[in-house]
């Protein structure tokens, strides 16, 4: 079972890798990687740009990785799934629930209050991914990565304490099952990609959005809202993320490149990521405190009142997965039994 040790190790290694020169091969392979946010956010600088590097350097140069930030290849985020499946781009870091419906087993982790723990969750998710979904929803992709961010939360341009303050207010939703977390608390959900956010909060297309605090600065939202919502324990939501990659490009590598990608890729490499994202809400939330935003923290307590509301979402999501022939109570037990097996893991690492 994968412990902190080596976890940190793959953290080590990745700066020890952009630090260190060594005499390069021929390159032979270059691959492209898009996504959709700017080059200078924090999933493309602290994740992305570690991964792509300490591939190229385990690759003696034979791998180049030439980064596409920003939707730069063309197309709209929601496409990004199939751009990889297609080969427009090689390798692409997305959003999965930007293709509602498409993906229904990585809902489990987007559940109301499901997830505590970033690095427990992306844990537990690229296990099931190993179990459910690598020869099911994503056997056309060869997925490389699989992760959540920090604690969903509210950027608005009033007040959000209780549920009842956002009745009426459009709020930007990332997925449908956030979406429907929104309809049940009142507003009225706002469908669109993040990149969007920044432009529709300006012109009062939205009253505010839903997204964890890492992406916040990127995105200057605590210049365009002055107010957050956050909350106690387990997180209002989550989002789930895929690193993929064209399958036929994969299986095109030497073997050896091949084995250069699989060794920076899978459990450690995820746990990674959903860290390093959770671990860059905290400077992002010092700039929102900087600015005298105010800040709203619901305790666990007060959370009960939204979780009274939003809870249903479970009884609906089981009865949409047997439609589909999965049992959804089942992915919900063995989440929350994976999330534990890696948090006791922790905690017994810590001792």
């Amino acid at each position: 079972m994968t412990n902190r040790r080596t976890v940190l190790g793959f953290a080590g290694a990745a700066l020890a890798a952009m630090m260190t020169t060594t005499p390069a091969m021929a390159q032979e392979v270059t691959l492209t990687l898009h996504q959709f946010l700017p080059a200078q956010a924090n999933v493309p600088k602290l994740v992305l740009d570690v991964w792509a590097d300490r591939v190229e350097e385990a690759s003696d140069g034979r791998i180049e990785i030439e980064r596409y930030p920003s939707m730069q290849l063309g197309g709209s985020p929601p496409e990004l799934m199939d751009q990889a499946a297609d080969g427009i781009a090689d390798i692409v870091w997305t959003v999965v629930g930007y293709t509602p419906g498409r993906y229904p087993t990585t809902e489990v982790f987007e559940l109301p209050f499901m997830v505590e723990d970033a690095r427990a969750a992306s844990y537990a998710y690229w296990k099931m991914f190993e179990e459910h979904m690598e020869n099911g929803e994503f056997a056309d992709l060869k997925i490389l990565g699989t992760w959540v961010h920090g604690p969903g939360m509210f950027h608005t341009n009033k007040p959000v304490v209780v549920p009842s303050d956002l009745e009426g207010m459009k709020i930007r939703g990332g997925s449908r099952l956030v979406n429907d977390l929104l309809t049940r608390v009142g507003a009225e959900p706002i469908g669109m990609p993040v990149p969007a956010i920044s432009e529709a909060l300006s012109k009062g297309v939205l009253d505010g959005t839903t997204i964890p605090w890492e992406v916040t600065a990127s995105l200057k939202v605590p210049e365009l809202v002055s107010n957050h919502t956050e909350f106690d324990g387990p997180a209002l939501y989550n989002l789930t993320f895929v690193l993929a990659m064209n399958k036929d490009m994969y299986e095109s590598l030497p073997e050896d490149l091949q084995q250069v990608i699989d060794d920076n890729s899978g459990l450690e490499f995820s746990i990674f990521a959903g860290g390093t994202q959770a671990d860059a809400d905290g400077p992002a939330r010092q700039i929102a405190v900087d600015l005298g935003n105010n800040i709203v923290t619901v305790s666990e307590d007060d959370a009960k009142e939204w979780d009274a509301l939003v809870n249903p979402i479970y009884e609906t999501w089981v009865a949409d997965m047997k439609s589909k022939n999965i049992d959804g109570q089942a992915l919900i037990d063995e989440a929350r039994a994976l999330m534990a097996e890696y948090t006791s893991e922790m905690d017994t690492w810590a001792k």
